[in-house]
């Protein structure tokens, strides 16, 4: 298979694995303490656990496209605010 179209590099794995670790939490998180029942947090509408993931991924891929596009300064402001925004989510969405 050739895999060369995309820049293989130890940050692409590292991208990777963050997002199979926070699958791999998740289904902790669900196995021990099972259910996690819906809630309507600011947007007003019932979302799950992996609901509130899902949206902060989204969100997290918007934040960093939207960094690249609008600035040229390092990508770690960028996850450092995806990660409050990923934390608020949890908390109030």
């Amino acid at each position: 298979m050739d895999l060369t179209w995309m820049a293989w590099t130890w940050q692409t794995a590292i991208f990777f694995a963050m997002i199979a670790l926070m699958l791999l939490g998740m289904m902790v998180w669900e196995y021990v303490s099972p259910g996690g029942a819906p809630r309507v947090g600011v947007l007003r509408f019932e979302t799950t656990r992996g609901d509130r993931l899902f949206i902060s991924l989204l969100a997290t891929a918007y934040i960093h496209l939207g960094w690249l596009a609008l600035t040229d300064v390092s990508l770690w402001g960028a996850t450092i605010v995806s990660i409050v925004f990923a934390v608020a989510v949890f908390r109030w969405v």
